[in-house]
């Protein structure tokens, strides 16, 4: 148990710890676990360590150091042992001031003050537990804003991709309707060109052929001239 901790003594939490020493609050809480894993004592609410001035100056010995950190940690917790075995005795004394506190007004007085600091300290740390706990919630009231945010935007932009999408599928498909019924109706002209080529091709076959039967009859008619017979035919 830390007994060189001062009544009135200020407490820090590990934000302002890192705004003090200069580094990040994870880094904080790494140098707080290298130093109770080499035996180093932290004022603790639960699993919260709350720190002290000399916390402090124990994490700027490990920021500083060119030595191994665990080496340095080992180092800072010697120190520590020596603190607490000097303040031992001052300790041991205090059950005999309490059993004479009736009789001692200026021990009382001193005892008095020394709660009285205490107290005050308490409100202090109560007090920055308070703030980092509504500087907490507005930082998770902050994020899930941000969630919501983000998540309507993405909602958003997927409904607009997917509209546009639906828009393209409809204007290609009316596009290939249009050039599938054009190519019908292409189609449908050119059989029916095909089919009046036919149809006059049958017709000069058919010319062709009476030209060719008259030809003939005129032919074996024995005209009195071949001259007079070619001119028959175009009288007629």
């Amino acid at each position: 148990m830390r007994r060189d901790i001062q009544p009135n003594e200020r407490a820090f939490s590990s934000k302002e710890v890192a705004e003090e020493v200069g580094i990040a609050t994870p880094t904080v809480r790494k140098y707080g676990q290298i130093l109770e894993r080499n035996g180093y004592e932290f004022l603790k609410d639960g699993d919260r360590r709350i720190f002290v001035q000399s916390d402090i100056e124990s994490l700027i010995a490990l920021r500083d150091t060119d030595k191994p950190l665990d080496d340095t940690a080992k180092d800072i917790v010697l120190q520590q042992k020596e603190r607490l075995k000097e303040t031992v005795q001052t300790d041991v004394a205090l059950p005999d001031t309490y059993e004479n506190l009736p009789q001692d007004p200026n021990q009382l007085r001193e005892v008095l003050m020394m709660l009285a600091n205490e107290l005050a300290a308490t409100r202090e740390m109560n007090a920055q537990l308070t703030n980092d706990m509504s500087e907490l919630k507005v930082t998770v009231s902050r994020l899930q804003q941000d969630h919501h945010a983000i998540s309507a935007n993405v909602g958003n932009a997927a409904q607009k991709t997917n509209a546009k999408i639906e828009k393209l599928t409809n204007q290609q498909k009316e596009q290939y309707e249009t050039l599938l019924e054009q190519e019908k109706e292409k189609s449908e002209l050119l059989q029916q060109e095909i089919q009046k080529l036919r149809e006059e091709q049958v017709k000069e076959w058919r010319l062709q052929n009476d030209f060719n039967r008259r030809l003939e009859i005129v032919v074996q008619s024995r005209p009195k001239s071949k001259w007079e017979a070619i001119l028959s035919l175009f009288r007629k």
